[in-house]
């Protein structure tokens, strides 16, 4: 008798990774059939943890397991200075630093995971800006691309109302109208609230200056996705042209996601978020097995 496939979903297990010394804490989940097609590397933003990325208010929400039953590994970290890392660096990492020590988890998780095609990054807010340094640094031109949600260049607020390592910033622009996010997001997204770690915070209004060198050296697909009520960045036309202008991937992709907030991957827009994210990695993964074959003299 033939036995059909199982209609489990993929589970989610805890993983620290380490990265030259430092425990890095995450979150793991694996297809159930088969090697990966490649793994996704999810990277959660600013005073947050990697379970952004596995929302339970609701059937279907979860990045982790939506991925994991489409083929792929789906690997959700925890930044330095959150989860298990914060007793080893209490004040967390200038972005170079996080980039340096990313780089150095991946390729302890490579050393016992299969990879499939390789590494693909879905980062949210500050975890963009991570993995955009990670995508320019030595190595990150092997990354399969980057999506990025709720990061731009231009801050829509004043400086001074940044969060910050003592400050969570105007709870609003984090979340825009309740009824984007199911019952139990709210508590739920208070379990995985932590304290932005000080270096962190104190990079924040660096950011317009330090994209132009880092975006110089990204060469390899990123999609920008702003939610609806994005209330951090903006992005009108303007301040669009310049974030894309700096540039130098091989393709930029711009795209609006309706009915949501900051916290696109919390709310009910998560599971059309996640499905256009991996639409964006099926694309680069196009690209490169139909990419014209370059010749050796």
């Amino acid at each position: 008798m033939t036995e059909l496939p199982s209609t489990k979903p993929p589970q989610v297990r805890e993983i620290t990774l380490d990265a030259d010394g430092i425990p890095l804490s995450g979150l793991l989940a694996e297809p159930l059939h088969g090697p990966p097609r490649a793994v996704v590397v999810a990277v959660h933003g600013g005073g947050m943890r990697a379970g952004y990325f596995d929302s339970r208010a609701r059937p279907g929400l979860s990045l982790l397991q939506l991925g994991a039953e489409l083929g792929y590994t789906v690997l959700a970290v925890d930044r330095p200075g959150y989860g298990r890392s914060a007793a080893h660096v209490p004040a967390g990492q200038l972005l170079a630093d996080q980039s340096v020590t990313l780089h150095a988890a991946l390729a302890d998780f490579a050393r016992r995971h299969p990879l499939g095609a390789g590494y693909f990054l879905v980062a949210h807010s500050n975890g963009g800006k991570l993995a955009l340094a990670a995508a320019a640094d030595e190595g990150g031109d092997s990354l399969l691309g980057l999506d990025i949600s709720g990061l731009g260049l231009a801050y829509a607020v004043d400086l001074p109302q940044l969060p910050g390592a003592n400050v969570r910033g105007e709870w609003r622009r984090h979340w825009g109208a309740l009824r984007l996010y199911p019952p139990g997001a709210f508590q739920q997204g208070r379990a995985l609230v932590a304290p932005v770690p000080p270096l962190e915070a104190a990079e924040l209004p660096l950011w317009p200056a330090l994209y132009p060198g880092i975006a110089a050296r990204v060469r390899v697909p990123v999609r920008f996705t702003f939610a609806e009520q994005e209330q951090w960045w903006r992005h009108d036309d303007e301040a669009l042209d310049a974030l894309v202008g700096l540039l130098a991937a091989p393709k930029v992709t711009i795209a609006r996601q309706p009915d949501a907030g900051h916290n696109i991957s919390l709310g009910w827009a998560a599971r059309t978020y996640h499905f256009r994210a991996m639409a964006f990695l099926e694309e680069c993964l196009l690209a490169r097995d139909a990419a014209v074959p370059v010749r050796t003299p």
